[in-house]
């Protein structure tokens, strides 16, 4: 599997999914334990000599650049029942990625970090495990304050290498400090040094139409963000709630509102994104009429480690010691993300003492009354075949802990053995690494304003 799935990918562009997790560059042993996954979660077995000869029949395909999940096509050719073989169900099934179908190649979109701290160095390696995949998105420059420090681009290539939480960077990373570059998987990436936006002239980098990611969250309202729209940059994304009428953007969700002349959006928080898509699951399927988020939090750096003076009363003790009360604006900003919920929704928040990994328990009051099974069946189903399969993961593992989550891909991950439904109430615990799963949510949405979001076959039913 692992020499087909690698050509697909390098050839024809084609990114080789088994039930939304992609295939690509992963071990042996990766790909078996992402098949007794999917098999755990649907209920039914599933085993490499099932998907095989889909995949198989995909290389006999004139394919263009596209997302085929072969759990998928396994599952549904099951079910199908029309006595078609594997070649020409999958031919059937993926049409809309074959001949006079294809969509080509889309060209390459510089894209600018501006900051580089957890987010930004987490951004920074999902662009760079996926350039050359041909999705068009090229990490050329990150902006950060402190040029003429010792061996500052040094140390930032270090925390880009090794982190405490995520392992260690899969590849190579070299520093040419002469150029004030650092070169990543032979990815150069130009490190600009400036205090203000005002500073920088992209163009005299070479670099334009660029996508600018602000993880800094210093701007969030539409004119601290406009400061980035200097030469050389098109568009703004936050990594933080957006102010005013900055669209907050939850991908999966509201996606496809974004506007093509919007230049300024915002991707919302990482607890945002954990409870949209499965608020928004339970809102299409029962109705929502209110509903309270309580998130409990890793801590992060705007935390003090020891007791300190800090412009907020609680976050000034010590984040290493402490449960924290504070505040979060995830319930506030569901409203931008999906307008047409109507029922109010309040949240409140808890920072402890793990660095990485939060669960958000969403705690609902539904329109009709329902069974603990029926709400179940219905997030599983909608975590393996819906448009929200990116952002749903779904787990029955009785002794799972928040370290377990450490690196999902996804906006949140069900807990089916904790979820509680008692009539018209339903309360859903939803985990989700607010560092690596909000990072990809983020690529998610870059990818979608650069135009380099391929479609995925089959088809997502609706």
């Amino acid at each position: 599997m692992i020499p087909i799935i690698g050509k697909l990918h390098r050839e024809q562009d084609v990114n080789v999914l088994l039930h939304s997790r992609s295939l690509v560059n992963k071990s042996v042993v990766s790909i078996l334990k992402t098949h007794r996954f999917a098999r755990q979660i649907a209920g039914a077995e599933l085993s490499v000599t099932e998907t095989l000869p889909f995949l198989k029949a995909l290389t006999t395909l004139d394919l263009g650049p596209s997302q085929i999940d072969i759990g998928m096509l396994a599952a549904t050719y099951r079910t199908d029942g029309r006595g078609l073989s594997v070649e020409e169900f999958t031919a059937e099934a993926v049409a809309g990625a074959t001949g006079a179908n294809k969509i080509e190649r889309s060209e390459g979109r510089d894209v600018v970090l501006y900051g580089f701290g957890r987010i930004g160095r987490l951004v920074a390696r999902l662009l760079i495990e996926k350039a050359g995949s041909g999705n068009g998105l090229r990490l050329r420059a990150i902006v950060v304050r402190g040029g003429g420090r010792a061996e500052d681009l040094v140390k930032r290539a270090s925390l880009l290498r090794r982190d405490s939480i995520h392992g260690q960077f899969q590849g190579t990373i070299t520093v040419d400090e002469a150029n004030s570059t650092i070169v990543a998987n032979g990815n150069e990436i130009k490190v600009i040094y400036a205090n203000d936006p005002s500073e920088v002239d992209y163009t005299a980098y070479g670099i334009n139409d660029a996508i600018l990611i602000d993880n800094t969250g210093k701007w969030r309202d539409r004119e601290g963000l406009s400061k980035h729209l200097r030469p050389g940059i098109d568009k703004v994304v936050l990594t933080a709630p957006g102010k005013g009428d900055v669209p907050n953007i939850v991908h999966g969700v509201n996606h496809d509102t974004i506007k093509p002349d919007e230049q300024i959006l915002s991707c919302a928080s990482c607890t945002t994104n954990a409870i949209v898509p499965p608020l928004k699951a339970m809102e299409d399927e029962y109705g929502v009429l209110r509903g309270h988020v309580e998130t409990v939090h890793s801590f992060t750096n705007d935390q003090n480690l020891l007791d300190n003076y800090h412009s907020s009363d609680r976050r000034g003790r010590s984040a290493a010691l402490n449960m924290v009360i504070t505040e979060t604006g995830a319930a506030s900003a569901v409203a931008k993300a999906l307008p047409e919920l109507k029922a109010k929704i309040t949240g409140s928040s808890i920072r402890v003492p793990v660095p990485d990994v939060s669960i958000a328990i969403l705690n609902l009051q539904l329109s009709r009354e329902t069974t603990r099974e029926e709400v179940l069946d219905h997030l599983r189903d909608v975590s393996l075949t819906s448009p929200l399969k990116r952002q749903i993961d779904f787990i029955n593992a009785p002794d799972a802990v928040s370290s377990d989550f450490i690196g999902s891909r996804h906006a949140s991950i069900v807990d089916a053995g904790a979820t509680k439904v008692e009539g018209d109430n339903a309360i859903l615990y939803l985990w989700y690494d607010n560092e690596f799963g909000y990072s990809c949510q983020v690529i998610r949405v870059v990818q979608h304003v650069s135009g380099v979001e391929y479609p995925t076959y089959p088809a997502p039913a609706a």
